[in-house]
């Protein structure tokens, strides 16, 4: 996250707003009263303030290291996909005239590097989503069934009744677990279509055809979206 990102959220503006003014104005009022120079006082209450609410601001986080090939297919070309379009959004920005609008872009492009670090975490979990499905073998399992309700229907018992109950029961879990992949990857799929659109679009906005901050808007929204589907999830490792 950039300062701008760092600044415009929840935390920093609750410390903008908290008793960190009254430590300020304490501090100008005690300086003040030992007779140091009025200028004096009320800079040092306001460096106290704006350090304090600098000291409260989230911290910058590393950029996270996006290596496709550790995952397995969708994902590993989903991440290719949104690599490919973040350097294409970077190689239109570089061929514009430094100035505002470049500078503008330029802060569209990090917001949007988040986005891609918000759907490396997704696609990670989707391949280890995949990963557990793996290790219950879904076709093991099927064969396993057939035999254990054939050996239930010859020889009826408690034991025979609770295997298959056993074995039906991992079946739901892989079936569930596969359901949750493939829908985890339909939204990486449309975000990464919403990304392509956008990246299509910033050549427009490099010649003054598309509003900025509309633009710089939409790749928000997207990158809100892919946050939340981040959150999602994270969700179903405790549920």
């Amino acid at each position: 996250m950039g300062f701008r990102d760092r600044f415009y959220t929840p935390t920093t503006a609750k410390a903008i707003l908290s008793w960190r003014i009254a430590l300020a104005v304490g501090v100008a009022v005690t300086l003040a009263v030992i007779q140091l120079p009025l200028a004096v006082a009320l800079g040092a209450g306001v460096g106290v303030y704006v350090a304090t609410v600098a000291a409260a601001m989230p911290k910058r986080t590393a950029k996270r290291a996006i290596d496709p090939f550790m995952l397995s297919e969708p994902w590993r070309q989903l991440m290719q996909n949104a690599q490919a379009s973040g350097r294409k959004l970077r190689d239109t920005i570089g061929g514009i005239t430094p100035g505002p609008l470049k500078d503008t872009l330029l802060g569209v492009a990090e917001q949007l590097e988040r986005g891609l670090g918000e759907a490396w975490e997704v696609a990670k979990r989707g391949d280890e989503i995949d990963d557990a499905v793996r290790r219950l073998d879904p076709t093991a399992l099927r064969s396993k069934l057939t035999t254990l309700s054939e050996r239930a229907a010859l020889s009826p018992s408690p034991e025979a009744d609770a295997a298959v109950r056993s074995v039906e029961r991992q079946l739901e879990s892989a079936d569930r677990l596969k359901q949750q992949s493939n829908e985890t990857a339909a939204s990486l799929r449309l975000t990464q279509t919403q990304l392509d659109e956008l990246v299509a679009r910033a050549s427009e906005v490099s010649l003054g055809a598309v509003d900025t901050d509309a633009y710089a808007r939409e790749v928000d929204d997207l990158v809100i979206e892919l946050e939340a589907l981040h959150q999602a999830v994270q969700e179903t490792r405790t549920s």
